[in-house]
């Protein structure tokens, strides 16, 4: 067991070595939280042993090192910490400790949102802002007047009356999560790394050696107080002086108010915590400081906090763990997502058991091992998530994390396209995880148009195992349709004639059906005028398929990696040989151009007809290598349609669009309906 003396001294090293992480490096290995308690043990270790009490410990320092890179602005008002509380007991005390200095006066107390970013001391000097410094030491901040005169909410020039000769201003420099979440996007993609959190991009931001970068960051900044202020007249209440700030063109958080008891105090604490997620940048708690500046300058300070001010934090939203095992899961539309099983932890409120890992580079980005210590975030309703790991806790014992090449599910190949970071199961006609996507799509009346078969009884074909791929739909009993609830004779037997109907199709609206990656309808009818059958399609290689309008590299690699899958193979020879689904013959492009009126356009039908359901028209011209669309536009060659007093019909005129009724269409057709 370790004496008093060992257990102080790991605790500034460790303590040392985590503000070096936190001040200088802007790159944490441990959340909030677990340095906060280390702090709060050393505390209660150098109080109860008084001898063992140093100055250089982290319990009496204010701010953490300075780095070398930056030049020295010594503060004329020493910036200080705030202390930090966790509940309401230590609040109450906090009153009664301000209420017996001030003896019992009636005291107003000024509550703020304690922003989760950098301080920052800005120095004006006749109304121009001429420095800027972070908090540094306490003391002795760096400057950073270059890069914080990029921040375009910080003024250069102060606006306004009653400006003194000489003011220090405090506040936070921060990140908006929106501009948080599209600079990690950018670092991730540039530089296969990002910030832990908002904090750290906020001060690893304005911490630039080039201005230019901290300018590109997006930062903002909000006033809190102000330090030594020369040849000015300003009130003697807090918040008055916040409002005077923002009066000579400084931004201060609307979310500021004056209370007049401390459980009006935890009002606010309460409802702040309840829609802090909706503000769209972090908070970590609230500051309550009395608003009077004669009762401040009264209560004084305690080494290197205040008596008049405390930071009530709230819980955690991040903490440490360990990662048991990953599990790969597979989505509706076959994304393979890693998901990190944890230690049970209890964070915001809510016990957490895993967390996500988004993808195969996410991991390859964090190091990630088996076994690792991690911090974990989660805000407001987001999936936890793994922000870093605690390299310095890695075990002997951990592991490599290894991305599966088959599917968890239908053990079919996985394929990650050069150029994306979203792995997927290629065995999308065989998956029981994308079944419910699969069976929608391939009914759908853009595909196999069968009518009836929506999203409910599809669901409920799988749930009671009647159907578990598109095959089994051709083969259910109608028997077995009636036993699913609400589904009449008539309507079970409208399904049947349905399905038995979709079986004689065109080549087009088959390979749509499939569901292939980027083969959308446009794309179905290239493959289909190419290939002519389905044997020429599936034995297609990625030459022929590159030759192809439309079809680039990746939508070739995710046909390629379609038709080869042994899985899908199977249920697709399934369908033609077994099922009976029959494609019409297609001539090949030279015989359509043949006396080919419409060969290669792009055409839109609009509206009812006489003689012809427009599903027919669709079908019968797609199968000459026409192209539909369902949008009027520049591109458009042609416009079907029986009425004149539609929006197309209007619009194609408007764009001289040339527009055929259906007794027109039927002529230049040869009346082949």
């Amino acid at each position: 067991m370790k004496s008093p003396i060992e257990k102080i001294i790991e605790l500034r090293k460790k303590l040392l070595y985590h503000e070096y992480l936190y001040y200088v490096q802007d790159s944490p290995e441990i959340p909030d939280i677990e340095y906060d308690q280390m702090i709060i043990e050393l505390k209660r270790l150098e109080k109860k042993y008084p001898t063992l009490s140093n100055p250089t410990s982290s319990t009496q320092l204010i701010g953490g090192k300075r780095s070398k890179i930056f030049g020295k602005i010594k503060h004329n008002m020493p910036m200080l910490s705030l202390e930090n509380i966790f509940n309401k007991t230590d609040l109450f005390i906090f009153d009664q400790k301000v209420k017996k200095k001030l003896e019992n006066e009636e005291i107003q107390y000024c509550c703020e949102l304690k922003i989760d970013g950098l301080a920052v001391n800005l120095i004006y000097y006749n109304g121009l802002l001429v420095k800027a410094a972070t908090r540094g030491d306490g003391f002795i901040g760096e400057d950073i007047t270059s890069n914080v005169r990029t921040i375009k909410s910080i003024p250069h020039s102060l606006q306004g009356n009653n400006i003194p000769m000489f003011v220090e201003i405090r506040g936070e420099a921060f990140i908006y999560q929106k501009d948080f979440e599209k600079l990690n996007e950018e670092y991730r993609t540039n530089f296969g790394k990002a910030f832990a959190n908002p904090r750290n991009a906020a001060a690893g931001s304005i911490r630039q050696l080039d201005p230019n970068v901290t300018a590109n960051r997006s930062l903002s900044f909000f006033c809190y107080g102000l330090g030594v202020v020369k040849e000015g007249n300003l009130s003697s209440s807090h918040i008055k002086n916040l409002q005077q700030l923002r009066k000579w063109g400084l931004p201060i958080s609307d979310y500021t108010k004056i209370v007049h008891d401390i459980n009006d105090a935890i009002i606010f604490y309460e409802e702040i915590k309840k829609n802090r997620y909706n503000l769209g940048f972090d908070i970590d708690g609230i500051v309550i400081k009395v608003d009077s500046e004669k009762m401040k300058n009264h209560l004084g300070y305690i080494t290197k906090v205040p008596r008049w001010a405390v930071a009530f934090k709230f819980p955690a939203q991040e903490k440490s763990t360990c990662i048991k095992e990953v599990k790969f899961q597979v989505g509706r539309t076959g994304v393979i997502t890693p998901v990190a099983i944890l230690q049970p932890i209890k964070l915001g409120g809510v016990n957490i058991k895993s967390a996500t890992l988004h993808n195969a580079k996410e991991i390859e980005r964090l190091q990630l091992h088996i076994d690792d210590v991690v911090v974990i975030r989660r805000a407001g309703d987001v999936i936890p998530q793994v922000m870093n790991v605690i390299t310095s806790k890695r075990s002997k014992n951990s592991r490599k994390i290894i991305f599966p090449q088959n599917c968890p599910v239908c053990n079919s190949h996985i394929e990650r396209i050069k150029g994306e970071i979203i792995s997927r199961c290629t065995g999308g006609l065989a998956c029981n995880a994308q079944k419910n996507n699969t069976i929608k799509h391939f009914v759908s009346s853009k595909a196999m148009n069968i009518r009836g078969v929506g999203t409910k009884i599809i669901h409920k074909l799988i749930k009671k195992g009647y159907v578990k791929t598109i095959a089994d739909l051709f083969l259910i009993d109608k028997r077995n349709l009636i036993k699913i609830d609400g589904l009449a004779f008539r309507a079970a037997q409208n399904i049947i004639n349905a399905i038995n109907k979709s079986k004689n199709t065109t080549l087009q609206r088959f390979i749509f059906a499939l569901g292939i990656r980027e083969v959308g309808e446009i794309n179905a009818i290239e493959l289909a005028n190419h290939f002519v059958n389905i044997e020429n399609f599936m034995l297609a290689d990625f030459n022929s398929l590159i030759k192809i309008k439309n079809i680039g590299y990746k939508t070739a690699k995710h046909i390629l990696n379609f038709i080869k899958e042994k899985n899908n193979k199977k249920i697709i020879y399934q369908l033609i040989n077994e099922v009976g689904i029959c494609l019409s013959e297609i001539k090949s492009n030279d015989d359509k151009k043949q006396n080919n009126y419409f060969y290669g356009k792009i055409v839109v039908i609009s509206g009812s007809f006489l003689n012809l359901k427009q599903s027919i028209i669709k079908s019968r011209l797609e199968s000459i290598g026409v192209i539909i669309k369902n949008h009027i536009s520049k591109e458009t060659d042609f416009l079907i349609s029986n009425k004149s007093n539609t929006n197309k019909y209007i619009k194609a005129q408007k764009l001289g669009i040339k527009i055929i009724n259906e007794n027109a269409i039927i002529k230049l057709l040869k009346n082949k309906f």
